[in-house]
């Protein structure tokens, strides 16, 4: 059990905080609450203190005998600050310690995430943006907020990433997620693509996107700037800059555009290998037999590799099956030598219900690398095999 501290600054999106702290709670952790006073005009101290089964505090007068102001931040396994104010974000990278979370913040020795929520002027202005870098300069885990609807009618970047998002972002970091990818950009791509013949029917596959959203979310927890180019449906993971697309050739426009200035890039999204020639208007009635002409898309990855800036590490994942003409791995090995990317991650897929790959929750991998070398990833969830990618990519990346 991992003894938390959750605080909670003084912003509308407080309320959200409420169900990320059940979520924490109900993973077996021990959560402290520590709102600002401001957040207690939101959400008052009854509903923490319920929730959490502890006492709140919002001053450094309470239980003196105790020192809470050092005590907290001392014994803290986590601290998680959600939702994160400007004017928070202001105190903790100025040191000042007007207030119980001020001080925890100043006497935690532990990782700490922030989550910030504020109107979109107040994210971007520059002092924002100052006090966010000088945090991350010294070690705190800033994670980027949401795109979305704000306070009123105002929509943004600046709200307050899913609860579940944090929490998932918290049991990664918990798990010992090191921070070896700050400055680093990273892109991911994730989902099945979809190629529409009309208004109503595609082609697609039954890529989830949950394995690319693992990858995305295990970055962004070791500090990377993260751009998710995703033909998925799944919620935005916390921390990272989503790109939807639906086709291919959206897919491939996308990823090679935010692939310019990345340092890595991991194709995680089932392509579609064809498209229709023609995608009609209207919906195709039915008939008793149907001819569709397709052509060829895009080799996303191939051309990732041809064009990659020196020093960027490309990653492809191969989702394969044996046949009469090889195994999984011998299909993988000669998608690899054609391909030419750094490594590749091959794993096996099959009928719905198969235990790897597709729509499930768990996967089993080998990477294969350009230097011969492979790595076996046993069944486990999909975030375990997304932080041996990121391992195998860190152990690549030349020095900054």
């Amino acid at each position: 059990m991992s003894r938390i501290v959750l605080g909670v600054a003084g912003g509308i999106a407080a309320y959200k905080a409420v169900e990320l702290l059940r979520q924490l709670s109900e993973s077996g952790h021990e959560v402290t609450v520590v709102p600002t006073r401001a957040a207690l005009a939101f959400v008052g101290a009854p509903t923490w203190a319920a929730l959490s089964g502890r006492p709140v505090a919002d001053d450094v007068w309470s239980d003196v005998h105790e020192v809470p102001h050092v005590r907290l931040g001392q014994s803290a396994d986590l601290v998680v600050v959600a939702p994160a104010t400007a004017d928070l974000l202001a105190r903790a990278a100025h040191g000042l310690a007007d207030d119980l979370l001020a001080n925890v913040l100043l006497t935690a020795r532990c990782p700490v995430v922030m989550a910030p929520a504020m109107h979109t002027e107040m994210w971007e202005n520059p002092a924002t943006q100052a006090n966010v870098a000088l945090l991350r300069a010294r070690g705190v885990l800033v994670v980027e907020p949401a795109v979305g609807r704000l306070t009123g009618a105002d929509t943004g970047k600046g709200r307050l990433p899913e609860p579940s998002e944090i929490a998932a972002v918290c049991r990664t970091v918990l798990a010992g997620a090191p921070q070896e990818l700050v400055g680093r950009r990273v892109v991911v791509s994730a989902g099945g693509t979809r190629e529409h013949l009309d208004p109503v029917r595609f082609l697609g596959n039954r890529s989830s996107g949950r394995q690319g959203y693992a990858l995305a979310r295990a970055a962004a927890a070791r500090g990377a700037e993260v751009v998710l180019v995703s033909a998925s449906s799944l919620p935005d993971p916390a921390g990272v800059s989503v790109h939807r697309v639906q086709s291919a050739q959206e897919l491939a426009e996308a990823v090679l555009t935010a692939a310019g200035a990345a340092h890595a890039v991991v194709m995680a999204a089932a392509v579609a290998d064809y498209r229709p020639v023609e995608r009609l208007a209207t919906k195709r009635k039915k008939t008793e037999t149907l001819t569709l002409e397709l052509v060829r898309n895009p080799d996303v990855l191939a051309e990732l590799v041809r064009v990659r800036p020196p020093g960027q590490v490309v990653v492809g994942f191969a989702a394969e099956t044996g046949d009469a003409h090889g195994s999984v791995l011998e299909h993988g090995r000669a998608k690899l030598a054609r391909k030419g990317c750094d490594l590749l991650v091959v794993n096996e897929v099959g009928d719905p219900g198969h235990p790897t790959g597709f729509e499930g929750e768990q996967n089993a991998a080998t990477v294969l690398a350009a230097d011969g070398t492979s790595y076996e990833v046993p069944l486990g969830s999909k975030d375990v095999l997304a932080g041996v990618v990121w391992d195998l990519v860190v152990a690549r990346l030349p020095a900054t």
